[in-house]
């Protein structure tokens, strides 16, 4: 990457973050003061300087300890109030590596000792922040880190997974398991033979990898490193440092920092970019959390009667709208990016946070790296009180500034209603999904075609362009693809089971949007029927590297699929312009089928018309294809761009259960 991607001045940075936040709805706390400073520890050898934004405090308290849990604290200074609501105190002496707490005064309480919202380093499990020279971190090379070339959004393939999860196996033939640095690891193998981790991604061939939280989340105990313990980390905790427990000393806070870097470092010497899962959207409680311990009550949103809201689930939402959280919110990502090179964010329950918010965090970044990407959940976990038409929801992503958000219409379409574990979905024969299927393969833009009356949840199309569709079958959440068939399909056999998950992800990697894949699912992964399985121990979740060999044939015809995709622009055109005039969907009265062409060299691509067949059904059904002699590449058991056979133009037997994939 070079210097300049992570140079942006902070007038530039103030001048749009003042701009978006001049006209704000009447609030509770509209006058709290607003902080334009920069806020945080900030070290040298010489000095640290700590700042921290606490506008209704009678007094703050700094205290220094030698160690990140135990032990008295060795010096304590008062900070002094300045403007904006923000209090300083600066120390002339070199203070690396030494912890820290702060604890305020307001209304004539002490409220609990924490680390500053804006920690950059902490001690064992994140309860005391550290004072770090973030540059002795870098691992070898780090200044000449860069990340892959990528041609455009609609290029992105996104692998989904979890840093415990890809490694943690006892097959799996990583040392560092369940470490940043175990996928970071190249030339490991299974028992069996197959590549495994890192260098398992790279041979499918995707382009992104999508971490889950990987920032300091507050379920997994530290100290307790060799305890299996387990959680997804959607509980946030310190925002702005990387999860302890994924590192191999998690006392030193210099460690997670510099481990973590060297995961990123690989992944881009690999040819993937890094997406962080990102939680802005709540925390993991509202007492105990840092935000409430420098501005209580500020952060979150409230209803009418002054009670928390709780639009996640989780008992509490943040407020993005106001100016304070904003801010975090931007020079946090802003600070992923600059310090650990990460090239895209995934917002949990997007939905939450407000359009402006969304928007000026987009603009930030994109000048910094245009090819930087940002998608989200389009919902909600429950009501919130912030009105719905300003909230990043996915009916409003045509407010949105280039940001993506997932399809559920597709998603749902393809495998049944995720309200209803025992639904049916187009690939399964359901009757009633065909036109959400269709929804989604052009990635949620409007097409002449598309009757929006019998799509599943959106009755209008909800993207301008096709990059701002995540294109998907299945994520962390809920049951795996193979899990979630065989439950709704109980008297299908494996071989059935099989094929519609293979059907399943030809249609998400032959549509239009972005595509994404959840980790596994190449291996008809299974966490024996756990949906939620977020706190659930290894055995769940760990990807099973036997079922590679097992599966040989699926990853095969995944690592296929991707090629195909990679390889052929016709699957990602650049806009919804170019998908109303190359993709043609033909007339096929069957709601088990769906049928359509690529035409014209679509997007540039080297052959001249692509046709796609799908059948939903467990019956062979034909459709007419035009006239002359087509290359078959997709057959539903293999893909192969030479071609498996030649077809003549006419009837065309289409089996049960299968896409075809044919080429002029």
């Amino acid at each position: 990457m070079n210097a300049s991607r992570y140079t942006l001045t902070t007038a530039i940075l103030f001048v749009l973050f003042t701009a978006i936040t001049a006209a704000q709805a009447p609030d509770p706390y509209a006058k709290y003061p607003t902080c334009n400073q920069e806020l945080g520890v900030s070290w040298s050898a010489k000095k640290t300087t700590f700042k921290v934004w606490a506008p209704k405090a009678t007094a703050v308290k700094l205290r220094l300890y030698d160690a990140g849990n135990g032990g008295e604290a060795v010096q304590q200074v008062d900070l002094e109030k300045g403007s904006g609501g923000a209090w300083k105190a600066t120390i002339k002496q070199n203070l690396k590596d030494k912890y820290y707490t702060f604890q305020i005064e307001q209304d004539g309480k002490w409220l609990a000792e924490a680390p500053d919202i804006y920690a950059k380093a902490v001690g064992v499990n994140g309860h005391r922040g550290m004072i770090v020279d973030l540059k002795s971190t870098d691992p070898e090379g780090w200044k000449k880190d860069k990340s892959p070339k990528l041609k455009n959004a609609n290029a992105i393939i996104i692998y989904e997974t979890h840093i415990r999860d890809i490694s943690v196996d006892p097959n799996s033939g990583i040392t560092y398991k369940g470490k940043y640095l175990g996928l970071a690891e190249t030339g490991t193998k299974s028992p069996d033979g197959q590549s495994t981790g890192l260098d398992h991604i790279k041979q499918l061939g995707v382009t992104h990898v999508h971490i889950l939280p990987a920032f300091d989340f507050n379920s997994v105990d530290e100290t307790k490193p060799d305890s299996k313990q387990y959680n997804w980390g959607y509980d946030p905790l310190n925002y702005n440092v990387p999860q302890g427990s994924y590192s191999t000393n998690a006392y030193d806070g210099n460690v997670r920092i510099k481990e973590f870097k060297q995961m990123v470092q690989a992944l881009h010497a690999n040819g993937l970019r890094v997406i962080l899962d990102v939680v802005y959207n709540h925390t993991t409680d509202i007492d105990h959390s840092n935000f409430s311990q420098f501005a209580p009550g500020y952060f979150y949103r409230h209803n009418a009667d002054g009670s928390y809201s709780n639009g996640t689930g989780c008992g509490n939402e943040t407020a993005s709208e106001r100016p304070m959280m904003r801010k975090f919110m931007m020079e946090s990502v802003l600070y992923w990016v600059r310090e650990y090179h990460i090239d895209g964010f995934r917002f949990d329950l997007m939905g939450i946070h407000d359009i402006k918010t969304m928007n000026a965090i987009s603009d930030t970044l994109h000048k910094i790296d245009p090819q930087i990407f940002i998608y989200g959940e389009g919902w909600t976990a429950g009501g919130t009180p912030y009105p719905e038409d300003k909230r990043a929801v996915k009916k409003n992503v045509l407010k949105l500034d280039r940001i993506a958000a997932f399809s559920d219409d597709l998603r749902d379409g393809l495998k049944g209603g995720f309200s209803d574990v025992k639904a049916k979905g187009f690939v399964s024969g359901d009757q009633n999904s065909k036109e959400s299927v269709m929804f989604g393969i052009v990635a949620s833009v409007q097409h002449p075609q598309i009757d929006y009356s019998k799509v599943n949840y959106s009755k209008a199309p909800w993207a301008k362009q096709p990059y701002q569709t995540i294109t998907y079958a299945s994520c962390h959440d809920d049951n795996t693809l193979f899990d979630r068939l065989k439950i709704s399909n109980p008297d299908a056999t494996e071989t059935e089971l099989v094929k519609m998950d293979r059907l399943t992800n030809t249609i998400v990697l032959t549509s239009q949007g972005v595509a994404f894949l959840h980790s596994g699912v190449e291996m008809e992964r299974t966490k024996q029927g756990v949906a939620n399985s977020f706190n659930s121990p290894d055995a769940i979740n760990e990807i099973d590297w036997s079922r590679k060999t097992k599966y040989a044939d699926v990853f095969n015809y995944y690592k296929g699929l991707v090629a195909l995709r990679k390889d052929h622009p016709a699957f990602r055109l650049t806009s919804a312009r170019l998908i109303q005039k190359h993709l043609n969907f033909m007339d096929v009265a069957d709601q088990s089928v769906i049928a359509y062409q690529l035409t014209d060299n679509a997007g540039g691509d080297k052959w001249h018309t692509i046709i796609v067949l799908l059948n939903g059904s467990k019956d062979a059904k034909t459709v007419t294809i035009p006239a002359g002699n087509w290359t078959l590449v997709g057959d539903g058991d293999k893909v192969d761009e030479a071609g498996i056979r030649t077809v003549s133009g006419g009837a065309v037997s289409l089996p049960g259960i299968t896409g075809l994939v044919l080429h002029d």
